[in-house]
């Protein structure tokens, strides 16, 4: 399938700026596995006081997962292993990256006014593919998520935005020692990497973390 008919494919809720103005800066959410786009765009409401000039896009994943009505997912999750996720955002990265130049372009931004966020298996894509577009993005915020493919990301990275990473010490689906893997490999790469880990935290995003991020997401977008 080539990159423009996967593109096609992907699209999902959108919030226009609250400022009612044109848009200034993009911010696109990556949802995780067998949620879809509606999962995160609440947050764009969440973050409005902040970003007041930012529209915000969640697209759904591009396949749907077979017996989980509605749940979608950017590649299949069997074994769970290193090799299938590495496997995984490496197959579904062209699409992604096509959406994002199609929709920084057509909100007439340069990707240095785009952020990604992702959550869970959204943040192994926002990581893989952000750190592959052809210039970088203001930032990539990435929740309870993992660097997927981390042994080739040096020989791989060709932008260097700056990084958030949160992850709850009691994430039951993806272990908060996955932090600790991404920050080191993101550093040793040159990449500008931040991390907090959220004391009781599950699977999930709590206030604090939201409200971190989204002063982040005002760095990035120098608004301070």
């Amino acid at each position: 399938m080539s990159a423009n008919v996967s593109q096609a494919l992907l699209d999902g809720p959108r919030l226009a700026p609250a400022s009612r103005g044109a848009a200034r800066q993009l911010v696109i959410f990556l949802h995780g596995y067998g949620a879809d786009g509606n999962d995160l765009i609440g947050l764009g409401r969440e973050w409005a006081p902040l970003l007041p000039d930012a529209a915000f896009v969640s697209p759904d994943a591009p396949e749907s997962i077979p017996g989980y009505f509605g749940g979608r997912q950017w590649f299949a999750l069997t074994t769970r292993s290193e090799r299938e996720w590495e496997e995984g955002v490496r197959n579904a990265e062209p699409a992604l990256a096509a959406f994002v130049e199609a929709e920084a372009k057509n909100a007439g931004l340069p990707l240095s006014k785009v952020a990604l966020v992702g959550f869970s298996q959204g943040t192994m894509m926002a990581l893989q593919t952000g750190l592959r577009l052809p210039e970088p993005v203001a930032g990539i915020v990435g929740f309870s998520g993992h660097l997927a493919g981390a042994a080739r990301l040096a020989d791989e990275i060709k932008a260097k935005p700056p990084v958030l990473l949160l992850h709850g010490s009691a994430d039951e689906v993806i272990p908060v020692a996955a932090i600790h893997l991404a920050r080191e490999t993101l550093a040793a790469a040159g990449v500008p990497v931040q991390w907090q880990i959220r004391p009781g935290l599950g699977h999930g995003i709590d206030g604090h973390g939201l409200l971190a991020s989204g002063q982040f997401l005002r760095t990035c977008f120098d608004l301070d």
